[in-house]
């Protein structure tokens, strides 16, 4: 059996490199994946389950100035509708009260 050149185990070596480096932004996307995943559900948790009603309300007036500038597309905007309309009925009731005075 012949020995291969060394272009061709060059070439060999090129395909291998660029078969790694797409299993490792594969590998990268995922990871980024699963912390954004892990991330939210702590957000999510903290909104729901908080023994400290500062920091949620903190915490749920941060998303609502944050989310409508960052949610750009309707059906991510849906997902939120309860962060986002409680905004809008809480500006909805100072208002109402303003002006009632």
């Amino acid at each position: 059996m012949a020995r291969k050149s060394i272009s061709q185990r060059l070439a060999e070596l090129e395909e291998r490199k660029k078969t790694l480096k797409a299993r490792l932004g594969k590998q990268e996307r995922a990871q980024d994946t699963r912390r954004k995943i892990l991330l939210g559900a702590l957000v999510l948790h903290r909104l729901e389950q908080s023994n400290d009603p500062e920091f949620t309300r903190r915490l749920k007036d941060w998303l609502q100035r944050e989310l409508p500038g960052f949610l750009v597309r309707d059906g991510d905007r849906a997902l939120f509708d309860d962060i986002l309309n409680s905004a809008e009925a809480g500006a909805d009731i100072g208002a109402d009260i303003r002006a009632a005075e």
